[in-house]
């Protein structure tokens, strides 16, 4: 197999997948409205575009209820500017489309509590690896990857497995996950994603100015960083979820032959049928 490293384009030109959060239960008490939210992001896209001609960027919105691509560089006539703010209007009308879509299919979804929704953090990851790995696939140069998480929302503990899934897949492609939490709690999901992947995690302090904070953080390709002092995580939670009430603990049961953890002992391991005798504490 070829590694990614072998097929780089050139050091400073990056491919940037950006995870955006639209969950309207979050934006809807949240400090900073949306619109203002996404014309900073629009901002900060503009910005990669320019930093280099080569650059390129993907912007997946993440629903309550589902995800899909709302922008790709990639569409925008390579003449300039008119063809990438005609796309990024097209894009303002998708995003607003797919939260209409979105919320439509939240409220058909009894399962979805309004106070605690989480976004679909785990669906989004998957379609930015899948379009990263298509990338690879495409030729032997390309971009230098990476995918930048703005979240809001909290963390959904019944997607633990999945999102976990994809962290380890981003690293093994060696694709960094960097994040930037613009709610009030810290993402869980997001810490360990940084961390095992070598990306950055950041929670603003000010979203008032989330601009600067995109352009002087996130905005700089893979082989600067390494000149840079970029903030770095004082800490990560990594409490995992149980797979019988998807919920965050501290202490659990473990299954020795497929790993699965449980809040509480069990006669019998519900994902590999192993009796309680296996099971380690």
């Amino acid at each position: 197999m070829t590694s990614a490293h072998s097929k780089l384009y050139s050091d400073d030109v990056s491919l940037v997948v950006v995870v955006v959060d639209t969950n309207p239960f979050f934006w809807a008490a949240a400090a900073l409205p949306f619109a203002d939210f996404f014309a900073n992001l629009v901002h900060f896209v503009n910005s990669l575009l320019l930093l280099n001609h080569l650059n390129r960027v993907v912007v997946i919105a993440a629903g309550v209820s589902s995800c899909a691509y709302i922008f790709d560089s990639n569409d925008a006539s390579p003449s300039g500017g008119v063809g990438v703010m005609a796309t990024f209007d097209k894009a303002s009308r998708k995003v607003e489309e797919f939260i209409a879509q979105d919320a439509r299919a939240t409220a058909g979804n009894s399962s979805v509590a309004s106070a605690n929704a989480a976004s679909l953090l785990s669906g989004a990851l998957s379609l930015a690896l899948c379009y990263i790995q298509r990338i690879f696939r495409s030729g032997t140069r390309h971009p230098q990857p990476r995918i930048l998480c703005l979240q809001g929302s909290p963390d959904g503990p019944e997607q633990y497995v999945a999102v976990m899934n994809s962290i380890f897949s981003a690293q093994r492609s060696m694709v960094p996950i960097d994040s930037c939490i613009v709610g009030t709690q810290d993402s869980a999901f997001l810490q360990q994603a940084s961390y095992i992947t070598g990306g950055v995690y950041l929670k603003p302090q000010e979203l008032n100015g989330l601009f600067q904070y995109l352009a002087a953080v996130f905005a700089t390709d893979l082989h600067s960083r390494t000149f840079l002092r970029l903030p770095k995580t004082l800490g990560v939670d990594f409490r995992a979820s149980c797979f019988c009430h998807k919920k965050t603990i501290d202490m659990g049961y473990v299954c020795s032959v497929c790993l699965s953890i449980f809040c509480k002992n069990q006669k019998k391991c519900s994902t590999c049928g192993i009796k309680c005798a296996e099971f380690a504490s």
